[in-house]
């Protein structure tokens, strides 16, 4: 599986995409109601041949965890935390039903995600994501990169559990593009509180799997600086070529994933592609690196990615749970010993997420990258 290492530089800066006619160039933009008005995509979202998509993979046994009274029914508990234990042991990744979120809170959220990416461009671009920043509208990241683009567009936000912040979703709405869209912060707000009292109640569940105090990693996730990401996969003409989302794991700790009825998650298990299919009533729960690095690597974050079709659009709610921005990442005593050694240094999440958006792009081998960087002399 082909890695790459990206930096920021004046040179990269020159090299990023450029499109126009005769002497006049003009930078990429990624409006796919044009680009699917022409035969063929451009060469950018064009992946290498070891990496192009395969549609028709097997499908992932995930184990389906039932949440409803789960915490309160010890021998439930203990299966759980058993079956929690080997998916994370083996790829990180499994389902959560009777999660006690509202099926209509779900329906407005995907409601709410169709119709701002219905929105034209230049109203979209009212709240362009920045330069190495993790927050914003993304255009397939044709600012960022100039290969291999995703056949995507993101809107990402930041969500504080801090009740100091306590509308932060709700503000950045109505600050970022004005009060007509304070039905939108309304709804994302709730959403996103409930994806956070959700992943607490997930994380005392990882800390009974992994045979810490069951309120030990609740307890570290309190006050989390999470990150929220609507994602939006137009249809494609050629998605044999191209990918919604590349190979990558997450750098943050969880993904709450709730996928629309279109099947294009896969995740890449026992050296082979496999789909999640999708399911109305489930989210999809996967671990990410920094929750690796807090189980000191028994836990792994697994190479995943995003197929796109030439029919149907796509849509998918991620929510992202990191812990508080200064909060230091380092497993708990008990999963130390004097035969296991600490896999990663001391970190904060803050610099990890700087290092994703200045100096590394997201692949399978992005914490080892950090963790080099951080301890080269």
């Amino acid at each position: 599986m082909a890695v790459s290492f990206v930096t920021t530089s004046p040179e990269e800066e020159e090299a990023k995409p450029k499109l126009g006619l005769g002497n006049i160039q003009t930078p990429l933009i990624f409006n796919p109601s044009m680009l699917n008005l022409q035969p063929n995509i451009p060469n950018q979202f064009i992946w290498p041949d070891d990496e192009k998509p395969s549609i028709d993979v097997p499908e992932l046994d995930v184990p389906l965890i039932d949440l409803q009274n789960l915490l309160s029914a010890p021998s439930s508990t203990l299966e759980a935390s058993r079956q929690i234990s080997e998916a994370c042991k083996k790829h990180g990744f499994f389902l959560v039903v009777n999660h006690g979120i509202s099926e209509k809170l779900i329906s407005d959220a995907h409601e709410y995600t169709s119709r701002f990416f219905d929105m034209p461009l230049s109203e979209k671009q009212r709240v362009l994501r920045k330069p190495g920043e993790s927050v914003g509208y993304a255009s397939s990241f044709t600012g960022r990169f100039s290969t291999k683009l995703p056949w995507k567009e993101t809107l990402s936000f930041r969500f504080c559990d801090d009740k100091s912040r306590s509308k932060s979703v709700q503000d950045y709405f109505c600050d970022a593009l004005g009060h007509g869209f304070e039905p939108f912060g309304k709804v994302y707000q709730e959403y996103c509180e409930a994806m956070s009292s959700l992943s607490l109640k997930i994380m005392e569940l990882l800390g009974l799997s992994l045979g810490v105090n069951r309120d030990y990693f609740r307890d570290f996730f309190g006050e989390n600086d999470s990150i929220m990401r609507l994602n939006y996969y137009p249809p494609c003409q050629k998605p044999d070529l191209t990918l919604g989302t590349g190979p990558h794991c997450d750098p943050t700790s969880l993904t709450i994933l709730h996928q629309d009825h279109i099947n294009g998650l896969q995740v890449f298990v026992e050296n082979q592609w496999r789909s999640i299919r999708p399911n109305p009533k489930a989210f999809v729960v996967n671990i990410g690196d920094t929750f690796m690095a807090l189980s000191n690597d028994r836990y792994k974050s697994c190479l995943h990615r995003a197929v796109v079709n030439s029919e149907s659009e796509r849509k998918s709610l991620a929510f992202f749970l990191c812990p508080k921005n200064d909060r230091v990442v380092k497993p708990p005593t008990e999963l130390l010993d004097s035969i296991t050694s600490r896999r990663y240094p001391d970190f904060t999440w803050s610099m990890f997420l700087e290092f994703t958006q200045k100096h590394y792009r997201a692949d399978m081998n992005t914490l080892q990258a950090f963790s080099d960087w951080l301890t080269k002399p």
